[in-house]
């Protein structure tokens, strides 16, 4: 299907987050959208997927001018679009929220969507159960569940916002070989994302915006230094491995047992300590988020202990304010369900965040506040923003922008998820300056590149197994995928990295 936009523009108050943007997408097409974060490229897709109306333009499909007033209309004229942040309801089960929004009787066949399910997951490799509530998946495993949702409800035009950000290398493979194939059967893919490499190797073509504007277009071979100049105008480099600095212990997790819902985990031993940054790497529900939440409190283990401080103070069984308050802090995957609140502007949030003197509110001394976090972490709204209407990107930033100025050890889910490089080497840079000054940082990723970048030490996790700690440098993308894959785990030990800052 041949998708057009002609002269799309929309304005949220004062911001044109689309101006006058016109582009044609061929039908059996593979078609890369590129910019940093707040050009507009969220807010153009979500135009054509019905949850916008644009202030002005028109939009055609295969030459017909429609009207996409809701993504109802959408999902009937074939569109679907998988978001950054998962629309699903956490309450119901994975099969409920599979089988929303197919038209037939008022009791659906439930028997037969499971077959279903489970037929597309394989296609994917993707490991779901049908029978799983949604809030006890992942970020990754529910943008596996809405993309087997949208091309199960007959997308023709099929949206992807930032998809690979919560799966795995193999996963990854697998999603850009069937995007492939579905291409070759008409289907036209519009692949939202800032990771050059992946559009690189995936895309048709690459559509460039800047600043709500449309720059430019590139088809292959594409010239990567050139689609970084149109994105940001001006060169972006990337930093390098500064030199580790190491304090005293800061974590100690002495043979922890976790059990979850599909994995346990068995004897995990972990020292940090300050300056350093960990990386825990595996495919999703391997159990590496179960391991993180529990340095925080937020999931109690079943064997082992965890001790704070050089001098190994057990916080075993602790509530996470009790761990908040030895200097641990915790920012979530899923921004805006765990760790921003949806309503409230950015005055409001860090009014929360901060002891403030007093029984009421001094708003003046608020909104000073506010704007100096806004320019100290550059972002990009004021201090009666509601927080929802920020990008990913500031949304993130104001996250860290909400941390207490004096931790101990701050724990990351996926601290990056799509980001352009721009804003990754931004936050990056806050977090660095925190290990400068004596914080330690675990942190999750997908990203295999961000792992071996930006930690000093990496965990992997497979089927409940997990990795003695090994040395960053010493590791590989390749070899980092066989061991997320299960592959070249003998010897590991003798690769470990307990005393290396002896």
């Amino acid at each position: 299907m041949q998708v057009e936009f002609r002269g799309i523009t929309k304005c949220f108050g004062p911001l044109r987050a689309n101006d006058d943007i016109s582009f044609i997408i061929p039908s059996s097409t593979i078609q890369g959208l590129l910019g940093e974060n707040g050009a507009g490229k969220s807010t153009l897709m979500k135009i054509l997927s019905g949850y916008y109306s644009s202030d002005a333009g028109e939009i055609y499909l295969n030459g017909k001018k429609v009207d996409i007033s809701c993504p109802g209309d959408a999902i009937d004229l074939g569109i679907g679009m998988l978001h950054q942040d998962p629309l699903d309801f956490p309450p119901l089960k994975v099969i409920d929220n599979f089988i929303l929004g197919k038209k037939g009787g008022i009791l659906p066949n439930r028997g037969s969507a499971i077959r279903e399910f489970e037929e597309l997951a394989d296609r994917f490799d993707f490991s779901i159960d049908p029978e799983a509530y949604v809030d006890s998946l992942t970020v990754g495993e529910r943008q596996q569940l809405e993309i087997l949702r949208l091309l199960w409800l007959g997308a023709r035009v099929l949206i992807l916002d930032e998809p690979t950000t919560g799966i795995s290398l193999p996963q990854k493979e697998k999603l850009f070989a069937t995007l492939k194939k579905l291409a070759e059967q008409g289907m036209t893919i519009l692949f939202v994302s800032h990771k050059l490499e992946e559009v690189e190797q995936l895309c048709d073509r690459a559509i460039v915006l800047r600043q709500g504007k449309l720059i430019g277009a590139m088809d292959p071979p594409f010239n990567t230094k050139a689609l970084v100049e149109m994105m940001f105008g001006k060169e972006i480099e990337l930093e390098y491995r500064a030199k580790l600095s190491i304090g005293q212990k800061v974590l100690h997790a002495k043979s922890i047992c976790l059990e979850g819902t599909r994995i346990n985990i068995k004897g995990v031993d972990l020292e940090v300590r300050a300056g350093e940054v960990i990386g825990l790497a595996g495919m999703e529900g391997s159990g590496q988020t179960m391991f993180l939440s529990a340095c925080a409190g937020l999931t109690q283990p079943v064997g082992g202990s965890l001790c704070l401080g050089e001098e190994d103070k057990d916080m075993t069984g602790r509530s996470y304010l009790e761990f908040l308050k030895h200097g641990v802090a915790y920012l979530p995957a899923a921004r805006l369900e765990q760790g921003l609140i949806c309503g409230l502007t950015l005055m409001e949030h860090f009014v929360l965040s901060e002891k403030m003197p007093g029984f009421f509110i001094d708003r003046k001394r608020s909104e000073e506040l506010t704007k100096e976090r806004i320019a100290l972490y550059n972002i990009k709204g004021a201090p009666d923003s509601p927080i929802e209407s920020l990008s990913g990107g500031n949304q993130q930033r104001a996250l860290l922008a909400l941390l207490r100025d004096h931790l101990e050890l701050i724990l990351v889910e996926h601290p990056t998820r799509g980001l352009d490089y721009e804003s990754t080497i931004y936050i990056w840079g806050k977090l660095k300056q925190r290990c400068a000054n004596g914080t330690a940082i675990i942190f999750i990723s997908s990203d295999l590149e961000e792992i071996l970048t930006y930690s000093d030490r990496v965990l992997v996790f497979f089927a409940g197994k997990v990795t003695p700690p090994l040395c960053a440098e010493k590791l590989n993308v390749e070899r980092l995928g066989r061991l997320i894959g299960g592959k070249d785990w003998e010897n590991l030990e003798k690769e470990a990295v307990y005393a290396v800052f002896a």
